[in-house]
């Protein structure tokens, strides 16, 4: 088996775009058009991964995207688990622990400081026995209406041990994700909160920013209920809005917010620092 990087040429995008038809095949969005933009035009870097290839065969692929974080209030380069993948006829043979090791240490010595990423209830036991992450906690499902952070929300952000660190270019891009785009819209002098549709009618994905970031292009705020998959730290106070937890029936998957450090010397956030959001991973 040839161990080899994942990269954004078009010949790759289509391998991968194929494994994943194989894999997953409800999956229609992982398409080349939405690789290229994930992988290639990332303004924080492109992919970061392993391909496991048998002759001309794409035997398995694991991915993670570099992104921008504040962790303990130091700004950090840190990487985002996303896409992985292996051939049915390759499976059990441990090329996902493989790639995965050996993604996590070439991002090490890229100098980044960690992996998060959000894993299912199936997937999220291998990731924290064979890969060392963290369970950090459940992310939160809410509906409701008006805003989740408070309007001193930025003013008490030492508390928050890990967010995503927004600026414009990173931001613009993530609205700009080919699947569904988001809207950025201002919440007073609580931040900006962006929107997506989830393809439900009358609810849209919610995330809030505690701060304004500087020339982003705003709109309306819109109307119709909001959803947020998330974390919001107590620290930051009570909500705007109101809201309510969303029913576990009405849930597809648990989805679990897990971390592993690479750099020793920053520790996992407490699972009540945590600020987080849709924007902050690849739900919507």
């Amino acid at each position: 088996m040839d161990i080899r990087p994942a990269g954004t040429a078009p010949t790759l995008l289509r391998h991968y775009q194929s494994i994943f038809g194989k894999c997953f095949p409800e999956a229609a969005h992982l398409n080349e058009d939405y690789l290229a933009w994930l992988y290639a035009s990332n303004p924080a870097g492109p992919v970061i991964g392993l391909d496991a290839w048998d002759g001309d065969r794409l035997a398995a692929h694991y991915a993670c995207i570099p992104v921008s974080a504040v962790i303990d209030g130091q700004s950090c380069r840190v990487m985002l688990s996303l896409n992985t993948a292996t051939d049915p006829d390759y499976q059990g043979q441990g090329l996902f622990t493989k790639l995965a090791e050996g993604t996590y240490a070439a991002g090490s010595a890229a100098g980044m400081a960690g992996i998060y990423g959000v894993a299912n209830a199936n997937s999220t036991p291998g990731f924290l026995r064979k890969l060392g992450f963290n369970l950090i906690r459940p992310l939160d499902a809410k509906i409701g209406l008006g805003t989740l952070l408070p309007d001193a929300a930025a003013s008490a952000l030492e508390e928050v041990q890990f967010r995503r660190n927004w600026d414009l270019p990173s931001l613009q891009w993530r609205c700009n994700n080919p699947l569904r785009g988001y809207h950025l819209a201002r919440a007073g002098s609580a931040g900006m909160i962006a929107l997506a549709p989830t393809g439900k009618p009358f609810l849209s994905a919610f995330a809030q920013l505690p701060e304004t970031v500087e020339g982003a292009a705003v709109g309306a705020g819109g109307w119709g209920a909001r959803l947020h998959l998330g974390l919001v730290p107590s620290a930051l106070g009570k909500s705007k809005g109101r809201w309510c937890e969303l029913p576990n029936r009405l849930r597809s998957s648990p989805l679990n917010l897990i971390y592993r450090p690479l750099d020793t010397r920053i520790k996992p956030p407490a699972a009540d620092a945590v600020l987080f959001s849709v924007l902050d991973f690849d739900a919507f």
